[in-house]
């Protein structure tokens, strides 16, 4: 179970108006090792991932589809060996270890959906939707009812520093305050050293909320609200 992001040898922050070329890590959140037991996974006015429509962005036409398996086994395999999503993820090494981290969520009460992202229809990223309330990580930060994370990763390496992993953040982003009208935020928990991360959920339009001591890692939380918040 990954525990820590690992920033990319060499990265710095980018420039204002460069295209980050980074995906963001898992974090510590996972639906294998949840947290309390919830009194709903989901609300009834849900939809689910899979459910969703297709949105249009700049790259293409941009969906989620939830993983199956073994039918998506080796793809996921294959990204998760690239070093660089190695470096975050840590579930490099044989099919068995991103099996082990992926079939809890399918088979778990659907506090996590993983899905695959498709861009006209290929399979170009892997998402982890999940219900942060009701994760491991709500000891470590002030929870709110319903708060929804999300992981990601680019697979390729054609995807990455053209700006695609922000616009496909505020597709998803946008997609979840649609579809889970209880949630009033979504967030993410990248390390802080993975600044290419960070600039990513920026330009999707989250805020920097504070920093985190997670086990393995600082962590910045980042907050996109459903409403913005008033000024103090």
């Amino acid at each position: 179970m990954p525990t820590a992001d690992t920033p990319l040898a060499g990265a710095a922050p980018p420039a204002p108006g460069v295209p980050d070329d980074e995906a963001p890590g898992p974090g510590i959140a996972g639906a294998g090792h949840p947290g309390p037991d919830p009194e709903d996974a989901t609300s009834p006015a849900d939809a689910p991932p899979g459910d969703w429509p297709p949105v249009p962005t700049p790259h293409g036409l941009f969906r989620l589809r939830p993983v199956t398996l073994p039918h998506d086994l080796a793809l996921l395999t294959q990204w998760m060996n690239d070093p660089e999503v190695a470096s975050f993820w840590e579930l490099a090494g044989p099919p068995g270890v991103t099996e082990a981290h992926v079939r809890p969520q399918i088979e778990g009460e659907g506090r996590s959906v993983p899905c695959l992202g498709l861009l006209d229809g290929r399979p170009m990223s892997y998402w982890e939707v999940y219900r942060a309330d009701q994760d491991v990580l709500t000891p470590y930060y002030p929870a709110r009812a319903h708060d929804i994370g999300v992981h990601l990763l680019l697979g390729g390496g054609t995807d990455r520093g053209r700006g695609v992993g922000t616009e496909l953040l505020r597709a998803v982003t946008s997609l979840i305050l649609a579809h889970r009208p209880c949630a009033t935020r979504v967030l993410a928990e990248p390390d802080v050293r993975n600044v290419r991360s960070v600039a990513a959920f920026l330009r999707a339009g989250y805020r920097k909320d504070r920093e985190l001591d997670l086990p393995g890692k600082r962590a910045a939380l980042m907050i996109r609200d459903r409403a913005p918040t008033p000024p103090a």
